[in-house]
């Protein structure tokens, strides 16, 4: 995946951001779009080593500063780490991006151990809590600092087969947001998620959607076409920009019209 020149106006310049989960897929397009629009940014990854380091390098070749940091962000020992050292690169923090997360498995609930249950909480709404948890006291320092996290249409609509842990998480995650911003709204921190909804050409549904299922998904769209990860980075980078500053506690569902129809 490559950036996309000229996607977005908004001047980000000089501004400071976290991307969790920036090796691939809508992380890295996140990653790539903060830096077109002027960021340096941190590129945060849990496996993908090679993949994370060639986000960074992309990014450096816009002029931007940028680094790879690997984190597991189910170990709050990890996460505090991660923001401790995102700090000491970029010399604070403006911009955070919760991003990382993952359906993990398709289990259906009479047939779901409780361990599959918790592993997907700590997966996408836990770890979400404790990153949002450690970068506060730095947020709180920057100018018009910005929290933005990842739920999903699942969040409004219990997603499809097997994935009710899934939507769960991600329905705690649209709460979180909602509640988190009131809590920091005083401090000049702005608080919102991002719903995708089908989102094409993502390790996510080429993992867990059968073709013929992406084709059906398509098909039911009012906008006729799947979402790509460059749709969901121009809503991040617009949540991320001066012109969201009264913008807080939202959800903006990136579906193309899907939800709720």
């Amino acid at each position: 995946m490559a950036p996309v020149t000229g996607r977005t106006s908004f001047d980000l310049t000089g501004r400071r951001a976290l991307v969790t989960g920036a090796g691939r897929g809508i992380g890295a397009a996140i990653a790539f779009g903060l830096a077109e629009a002027g960021a340096d940014v941190v590129v945060h990854f849990g496996q993908s080593a090679d993949e994370a380091a060639h986000v960074a390098t992309t990014i450096r070749a816009l002029g931007r500063r940028a680094t790879t940091i690997a984190a597991n962000l189910t170990d709050p020992r990890h996460v505090n780490g991660l923001i401790d050292e995102t700090v000491a690169f970029l010399g604070g923090l403006d911009v955070l991006v919760s991003n990382a997360g993952h359906l993990v498995a398709r289990v259906p609930v009479a047939e779901m151990a409780e361990a599959h249950f918790q592993r997907v909480l700590d997966v996408n709404l836990v770890s979400t809590f404790r990153v949002c948890r450690a970068a506060l006291s730095h947020l709180s320092q920057a100018t018009d600092g910005r929290v933005i996290m990842l739920a999903a249409q699942a969040a409004h609509n219990g997603g499809g087969k097997g994935v009710a842990a899934y939507a769960a998480a991600k329905g705690g995650v649209v709460s979180f947001a909602k509640a988190l911003a009131k809590e920091v709204a005083a401090r000049g921190i702005t608080v919102n998620a991002i719903a995708p909804g089908f989102i094409g050409g993502t390790s996510f549904h080429d993992t867990f959607t059968a073709p013929d299922k992406q084709r059906r998904i398509v098909a039911r769209q009012p906008i006729a076409r799947a979402g790509t990860a460059d749709d969901v980075a121009s809503a991040a980078v617009f949540l991320a920009s001066g012109e969201a500053r009264f913008i807080t506690g939202a959800t903006i569902d990136i579906d193309g019209g899907r939800w709720p129809r």
